[in-house]
């Protein structure tokens, strides 16, 4: 059997972020499967007709990336992308707020544009109520189904596997994906114009990678659980930022604080698509949300229990619409923020992204292909880190790569 050129590339600079959208156009050829350590990765099984190869090749986020829109001088950052609104805010209904991560702004707003009918339904990830510290996809109707879907899920997850069914069924759609998953989403409209007409609001969030299954499992170990027996499993949220939450079958309960549950377990399991990412918050969705971390006499974010707030970055002229008029309607209190403030907020993601450069160089110096990231401002946030970090990082990706741990 002949397979994907697209998808042997991808293999070969380990660069699949596990989004689906090949399985998703390939009609069967192609399902996502688990892979160890626990990350979702393209199996093909029958050769794909030329045109589902060229919808991958042009539209997987491993090897293009869909490009910011407008330049410097059009409110678009180097670290944060494409600005025409910069908020902080939170649900205003106390639940959401609570229940989801952050402020609840994402659930506010796809909450928003159900009810007024923007769409008749939302897609987005929720628990596995199989394998509890796994994903699924949801395609939920109702504000009580979004909030029962809703708060961050780090593991796995590919929303983007029944793409071509959704757009084939024509009922107007949100999206709540992944940076990468989003864009993947828009270069797929580039080729079939059914995608603004199905999905006509796309929502992301700042995204610090995706870890393996084996991350949630390590959590579960350290808890004194075993992952088999665990029937509910929240990574965070009930809260802000909101404990790491187990219950077993037999009743048993344990948590653990999120700084250590990202810090110790799941940041460590992340895959290295994510660690060369160029558009980790959302560049390319219509709005795109994160934790409004508070900052501590350090100057690095304070994750003690407070009462959630979100950073939300509208930026398209249909993020505007719906963020103004989800406010207006009572969804949402919001406040204008400072650009420069993100940076206080999301220190992890101005460093990673002006270290980028340095680690795809060591990529390309080991001869293995590497994402196209043009108009993304690489290079841009590249020049803002000093010379003996841009070294570091690359002289340690080669050494990784040469221990083949990539």
């Amino acid at each position: 059997m002949t397979y994907s050129p697209a998808l042997t590339r991808v293999e070969k600079g380990s660069l699949c972020s596990g989004c689906g959208l090949c399985e998703g156009i390939a009609e069967g050829s192609i399902r996502m499967q688990s892979r160890a350590p626990g990350f979702l990765r393209p199996e093909q099984s029958e050769p794909i007709v030329p045109i589902q190869e060229e919808k991958i090749r042009e539209c997987c986020p491993g090897l293009k990336v869909e490009p910011w829109c407008g330049g410097k001088d059009d409110g678009v950052h180097p670290y944060w992308g494409p600005i025409r609104d910069s908020m902080t805010g939170f649900a205003v209904d106390e639940t959401i707020r609570f229940r989801c991560s952050s402020g609840g702004a994402i659930s506010a707003l796809a909450m928003h544009a159900l009810e007024t009918s923007r769409v008749e339904q939302v897609l987005h990830i929720g628990p596995d109520p199989k394998a509890p510290l796994g994903n699924v996809t949801i395609l939920s109707r109702s504000a009580e189904e979004i909030l029962e879907g809703a708060g961050s899920r780090y593991a796995p997850s590919s929303p983007l596997q029944d793409v071509e069914k959704l757009l084939d069924a024509g009922v107007p759609t949100l999206f709540i994906g992944k940076p990468c998953d989003v864009s993947a989403l828009r270069r797929l409209g580039r080729i079939d114009p059914r995608v603004d007409e199905v999905f006509p609001i796309k929502l992301s969030f700042f995204c610090g990678g995706v870890p393996s299954h084996q991350g949630a499992r390590n959590i579960v170990a350290s808890m004194g659980l075993d992952h088999e027996t665990v029937a509910q499993f929240d990574f965070r949220g009930n809260g802000w930022p909101g404990p790491t939450v187990a219950r077993d079958m037999d009743g048993r309960h344990a948590e653990m604080e999120y700084e250590e549950s990202w810090g110790r377990y799941l940041s460590n399991e992340v895959q290295f698509r994510c660690k060369i990412c160029p558009d980790p918050v959302g560049g390319v969705a219509d709005i795109a949300c994160a934790d409004a971390w508070y900052g501590g006499e350090s100057g690095y974010p304070q994750f003690a229990e407070a009462e959630g707030r979100s950073l939300i970055l509208a930026r398209s002229k249909v993020g505007r619409r719906l963020l103004q008029d989800a406010t207006m309607a009572g969804y949402l209190v919001v406040q204008n923020l400072d650009p420069r403030e993100i940076d206080l907020m999301q220190p992890a993601q101005a460093r990673r992204k002006r270290l980028i450069a340095a680690r795809m160089a060591a990529c390309r110096l080991a001869n293995r292909p590497v994402p196209d990231t043009r108009n993304l401002q690489v290079a841009t946030a590249a020049r803002q880190a000093s010379i003996g970090a841009l070294a570091r990082e690359f002289l340690g990706t080669v050494r990784r790569i040469i221990q083949g741990r990539i």
